[in-house]
């Protein structure tokens, strides 16, 4: 059913729902902020640590594998089908049968990935062998990689319940407790690699015990928002409910089309383990990429899909298309720079985070040369979670899986054709490639089921950030020429310098855009107004009534 409104109701609801989006995607992405500065902590610990080693080697290819399954179950395919259902049920049925859902949907998931979970234990050898076959000459390493996979696969049930969560929340417009619940997943590595992996005869089994106890932490410190709203999950085991089974239709299709980027990723640590450092280098590389994906693409992604949900679910297609195209708008607004700032400064940024104990200048080589092959799709990594929101938001997954599909098989090509000449660079290029083939594939079929999508701002918008982004090229090459990153140490040196850097890039971008008058600046700059403005009234309401 469509909504009648009169076209300037429809703008000004247009209006209000794109600063609410942009509130809610700042806040995910400060709290997604605070957990990648802890992520970065953690993985300067982890190199500092374990550096390039066949430890570190068996860890990161053991972690891919939990990590895989989060996003096929848990974060990719589990919030993008639960919102739209959920949505529905709780705009336009009592709260009584939200609550019944989301306790359906809880008792069913942790039934399916506690069985998953057993199997996965004892299937671990089996399932290392097919994911490392350079290990297969290296028997101590396949035993520590399959070991390190057992113990983290209990990882997979807790992250599950943790998006389900998350979903739930996310919603209900709540975004505050799931966007921070990843910083104790890092603090809980962070600890355990600090303090418990020297006390054990295996010091990385450590790390893997962390992650585990990450994992509960993150689906844990959800509940009291759940139990606020009263939404706190009951038992109900009935796998029948209609919306289980809804939920459950969309999930099947969705496992591939959201999670195709970690498909991919997966693919070339599977090809990596050929390369000594390979899936090192390439675990790192992707970790400086997500950190921009991170808190501008994902967060936006996040608060997008909620609000397109019940655009969808009222029939209103103008304004989803309306918000859809705003949305693309400010990804290409924040993730142009992000990528050119990577790029340019890839050596410096690994050299500062990551050179340190038995991570090598040799490490810090390799690892920026997947930065820049990653980088070079970050565009097309965060425009694609915009446009799969989308289809999702119209309870669509089967599309973006068979876009997916096509993605998943250009990146085993091309990871193929590229390995040789480039080695673990060219898999990271490959990645980045077929991100690209999947959004184009995805903005030819959702113009046509829109009925056409209003490119023309979302053009001008590319066109003003590509004249915006001359000062941080500028700045980025003056910050990435300096003689300072040739030399051995002075680290608080090269902090100042790249800090610098990034504050003139910064400075200079923004400033760019103000001269061209730029929309997206003018939202955001509406939003800390009055932000500023609510403070300063309340500072001078409480300074009244002290005088009273």
């Amino acid at each position: 059913m469509s909504d009648p409104l009169s076209p300037p109701e429809a703008a000004v609801r247009a209006l209000n729902e794109n600063h609410s989006l942009v509130k809610a995607a700042g806040l995910i992405g400060a709290a997604t902020f605070s957990s990648r500065i802890l992520g970065f902590i953690r993985d300067m610990v982890l190199a500092r640590l374990f550096g390039a080693t066949p430890a570190a080697d068996a860890f990161f290819v053991a972690y891919r594998v939990p990590n895989l399954l989060r996003e096929l179950f848990a974060e990719g395919s589990m919030s993008s089908a639960v919102i739209p259902v959920f949505t529905e049920y709780h705009a336009f049925r009592a709260k009584r049968e939200a609550w019944e859902l989301a306790s359906a949907m809880f008792t069913t998931l942790l039934t399916v990935v506690t069985l998953i979970t057993v199997i996965g234990i004892l299937a671990a050898p089996g399932i290392v062998w097919l994911l490392a076959p350079g290990f297969h000459d290296e028997p101590s390493k396949l035993a520590m990689t399959t070991l390190l996979t057992r113990i983290m696969f209990p990882y997979l049930l807790f992250i599950s319940l943790a998006a389900l969560a998350m979903g739930i929340l996310n919603s209900l417009r709540a975004f505050a407790a799931p966007a921070l619940s990843p910083v104790f997943f890092n603090v809980f590595i962070i600890g355990c690699a600090l303090f418990l992996s020297p006390t054990l005869p295996e010091p990385i089994t450590g790390v893997a015990i962390g992650v585990v106890a990450g994992g509960a932490a993150q689906f844990a410190m959800q509940l009291p928002g759940l139990s606020l709203r009263g939404m706190l999950f009951g038992w109900r085991f009935q796998p029948g409910h209609p919306g289980v089974r809804r939920i459950g239709a969309l999930i099947v299709p969705s496992l591939l089309g959201l999670s195709v980027t970690q498909v991919n990723i997966t693919v070339s640590t599977i090809l990596a383990s050929f390369f000594a450092g390979g899936p090192t280098y390439l675990f790192y590389g992707m970790r400086l990429i997500q950190f921009p994906l991170g808190i501008f693409g994902v967060a936006l992604a996040t608060a997008i899909l909620p609000t397109l949900s019940a655009q969808a679910a009222r029939g209103s297609l103008d304004e989803l298309r309306s918000t859809l195209g705003f949305g693309l708008r400010m990804i290409l607004f924040i993730i142009l720079p992000a990528m050119l700032g990577l790029i340019l400064l890839r050596q410096p940024i690994v050299h500062l985070f990551f050179e340190h104990g038995s991570f090598s200048a040799a490490d810090t080589a390799a690892t920026a040369a997947a930065v820049l092959c990653y980088a070079v799709g970050l565009w097309a990594f965060a425009g694609v979670r915009i446009i799969v929101a989308a289809f999702y938001s119209l309870q669509d997954t089967a599309t973006p899986a068979l876009a997916a599909v096509a993605a998943v098989a250009t990146n085993l090509v091309l990871a193929l054709v590229l390995m040789r000449p480039l080695q673990h660079a060219g898999l990271a290029l490959a990645t980045a490639l077929a991100a690209m083939v999947n959004g184009g594939i995805l903005v030819a079929v959702l113009n046509r089921r829109l009925g056409g999508v209003d490119w023309w701002p979302v053009g001008r918008s590319a066109a003003r950030a590509l004249l915006a982004v001359v000062p941080v090229v500028l700045a980025c090459l003056w910050v990435g020429g300096l003689e300072v990153w040739t030399r051995e140490g002075e680290w608080m040196a090269k902090a100042v310098m790249l800090t610098v850097g990034i504050g003139l890039s910064v400075t200079g971008y923004v400033g760019a855009h103000a001269l061209m008058r730029s929309e997206e600046l003018e939202v955001l700059w509406g939003i800390v107004a009055r932000r500023i403005g609510r403070g300063a009234r309340g500072a001078s309401s409480e300074g009244g009534g002290t005088n009273q």
